[in-house]
C-alpha cells in the first residue's frame, strides 16, 4: 500500500497521513494484515474507533442523557449527578473518572476502584480493561500495567490495534467480508456501524476493491 493510497483510503489531511503510513505499515507487516481486504476493513474499523485517527483515548465527556449508552451501569440518579447538563462545558476530569470507574468496575480483570479510568481506552483500537492491557503490554514487550499511557505513543497505539485485530481473528471476517460481524468482534456491538461502513466504501474504493 502506497502512502497516497493510505491517505486515500483512512480520508486523512497529508500531516495525519505522514504521521500513520510507517507505523500502520510495520503494523499490518507484524500481525498479517495482508491483503488487500484486510487493510480495507482494517483502517475502517480503528479509523472510527480514533475519530479519524486523531483520538487516542477515551472520552467520558457524555450528556445525562449520552450517559444511557451504559445502560444500568449506571442509575438514574448518577447519570443526573455525573453528566454534562445543558449549557455546561466539558466535564471535568474528576466527573469523567468517576463515570469510567463505574461503567468499567468489576470487569475483565479490574478490581481496584481506580481501574476504570486507568485502563479506559486507549490506542487507535482503544484498548481497554486490565486483563486487555495485560495481554496486548506482554505481546508487545512493554509493561502496560504501571504504565497503560504507552499506548498514546504512535508506535503502540497502532501495534496495539494490530494486536487486537490478530488476538481476535479479525482477519477471517474481513477475508469472508462479514463487516458487521466484524463490528460485533471490535466493538461488542453494533455502535457507529454507519460511519463503520462508510470508512470501509472508501477504504476499498482506494485500494481497489
Amino acid at each position: 500500500m502506497t502512502k497516497d493510497q493510505f491517505t486515500r483510503a483512512a480520508s486523512l489531511s497529508a500531516d495525519l497521513a505522514t504521521r500513520w503510513y510507517p507505523h500502520l505499515i510495520s503494523t499490518m507487516a507484524e500481525f498479517d494484515i495482508s491483503t488487500l481486504a484486510r487493510q480495507a476493513a482494517f483502517i475502517a474499523q480503528i479509523g472510527t474507533e480514533s475519530g479519524g485517527f486523531k483520538t487516542l483515548s477515551e472520552s467520558f465527556n457524555y450528556s445525562i442523557a449520552g450517559l444511557a449508552i451504559f445502560g444500568n451501569r449506571l442509575t438514574a440518579s448518577q447519570r443526573e449527578q455525573l453528566g454534562r447538563r445543558n449549557g455546561e462545558g466539558p466535564l471535568p476530569v474528576e466527573r469523567q473518572r468517576a463515570i469510567a470507574n463505574l461503567v468499567y468496575a468489576g470487569r475483565y480483570g479490574n478490581k481496584a476502584a481506580g481501574d476504570g479510568y486507568k485502563f479506559r481506552g486507549r490506542g487507535l483500537k482503544q484498548i481497554t480493561f486490565l486483563d486487555n492491557y495485560l495481554a496486548c503490554g506482554r505481546a508487545l514487550g512493554i509493561d502496560l500495567i504501571s504504565n497503560p499511557d504507552l499506548l498514546l505513543q504512535d508506535e503502540y497505539a497502532a501495534r496495539s490495534a494490530g494486536w487486537f485485530w490478530k488476538a481476535n481473528n479479525c482477519n477471517s471476517f474481513a477475508d469472508s467480508g462479514d463487516f458487521v460481524g466484524l463490528t460485533k468482534r471490535i466493538n461488542g456491538g453494533d455502535n457507529g456501524l454507519a460511519d463503520r461502513q462508510a470508512r470501509y466504501a472508501v477504504a476499498k474504493k482506494a485500494l481497489g476493491i
